[in-house]
């Protein structure tokens, strides 16, 4: 069982990606889905997350107003629209299953990371 990341690329300042989240070999209803990235040289940031019962989000204040994270339990998938990008978006984007997800609150994984997506925003 694993969550599989894939939709990172090379883009262009102001460009867009779409971040999908796999679930491979379990459901993802019932999962609390959390994205984090890891930048050159830095420790892994919460970026956004999702619960699995009511909806709550959650966005670090650097993505809010550009990136929405979204799930497809039938599809077994959570997304990371990410829009209007920055050159400090640039990281490695990992998924994982957190605890609980609260608007004000970062999330904390649990588990260990997978291989992650890489995006790249440079022009």
């Amino acid at each position: 069982a694993q969550l599989v990341e894939s939709g990172g690329g090379l883009v262009q300042p102001g460009g867009s990606l779409r971040l999908s989240c796999v679930a491979s070999g379990f459901t993802l209803d019932g999962w609390t889905i959390g994205w984090f990235r890891q930048a050159p040289g830095k420790e892994h940031e919460g970026v956004s997350c999702v619960s699995n019962n009511d909806g709550s989000t959650y966005y670090v204040d650097s993505v809010k107003g550009r990136f929405t994270i979204s799930r497809d339990n039938a599809k077994n998938t959570v997304y990371l629209q990410m829009n209007n990008l920055k050159p400090e978006d640039t990281a490695v984007y990992h998924c994982a299953g957190v605890h609980r997800c609260l608007e004000h609150d970062p999330p904390t994984p649990f588990g260990s990371w997978g291989q992650g997506t890489r995006v790249t925003v440079s022009s």
